[in-house]
């Protein structure tokens, strides 16, 4: 009996005001008509003002919540978010080196959207060596980016520096998003085996931004796990994330969620009729 596409094993830890992370992820996935599962890296205490805690998860569990995942229902992708230390790092890399390749979407989780910390110098390094290498496609904002190669970016020629030195760090793809950037118009490059496209969108002036990399992320994983190619993956993973934001709810005092379940993005694989 041939399994149906579209199982997503998510390794990356919780926002307990579900509006980034694990819950996000999930959210993401089972609109898109995937089916999620996880591996928890970390527990933290947060709202849309920020993160008042994190409870680390033990690597070797982080760990064993993937093996029994693939051991039993497998995935037809891999989207990895916060990790948290160099300790998860290396223990994730260890389960995805002893499994058949799995396309794996690799974003770089390093500052919360209200700038608490993620990951600590010594994960950065991991992240670069161990798991990087083994990405089929990386999506890093551009302060991750930064840190990655070093480079400062503010503009779209450094864009392109950064995102030919990530495919140098192993990549095989890089879809590097350019938020962070000033102007009325935001700009993400995609680089890699398809070659090169920009994916444009005017900036929407809200604060209900909350969790737009992990839901990019994972909309991505949830095209790919259901066939759809890296373009086509990628651009119906920025369709839903504008339709999210246009459909955010209107939570909290801070940085709100995103509307991950009331937005009507067409079935991944199916062409744009654009």
């Amino acid at each position: 009996m041939t399994k149906p596409k579209g199982r997503v094993l998510i390794v990356a830890g919780s926002d307990s005001g579900g509006g980034a992370g694990i819950q996000a992820d999930l959210k993401t996935v089972s609109a898109l008509g995937g089916y999620g599962m996880t591996a928890i890296t970390a527990l933290t205490a947060q709202n849309t003002l920020g993160v008042f805690g994190i409870h680390p998860v033990p690597p070797d569990f982080v760990a064993q919540q993937m093996r029994v995942v693939l051991d039993d229902i497998g995935a037809d992708a891999i989207k990895i978010g916060m990790l948290g230390s160099a300790e998860v790092a290396e223990a994730v890399a260890d389960v995805l080196d002893a499994i058949d390749p799995i396309p794996l979407v690799l974003d770089p989780v390093m500052v919360s959207t209200s700038g608490s910390a993620l990951l600590n110098a010594p994960g950065v390094t991991a992240l670069r060596e161990r798991l990087i290498p083994g990405a089929f496609l990386l999506t890093p904002n551009l302060r991750e980016a930064e840190a990655l190669t070093g480079l400062e970016i503010h503009g779209l020629a450094a864009m392109e520096q950064a995102a030919a030195r990530l495919l140098d760090l192993g990549a095989r793809n890089v879809l590097l998003k350019g938020g962070h950037l000033s102007g009325d118009e935001l700009v993400d490059l995609l680089v890699g085996e398809p070659g090169r496209a920009e994916f444009r969108h005017p900036r929407i002036d809200t604060r209900h931004t909350h969790g737009t990399g992990c839901t990019l992320a994972s909309a991505v994983a949830t095209g790919l796990a259901r066939g759809a190619s890296l373009v086509q993956a990628v651009t119906d993973a920025h369709d839903y994330v504008q339709k999210a934001i246009d459909n955010a709810p209107g939570l909290g005092q801070g940085n709100g969620p995103l509307g991950n379940m009331s937005s009507s993005p067409k079935r991944y694989g199916e062409r744009s009729a654009r």
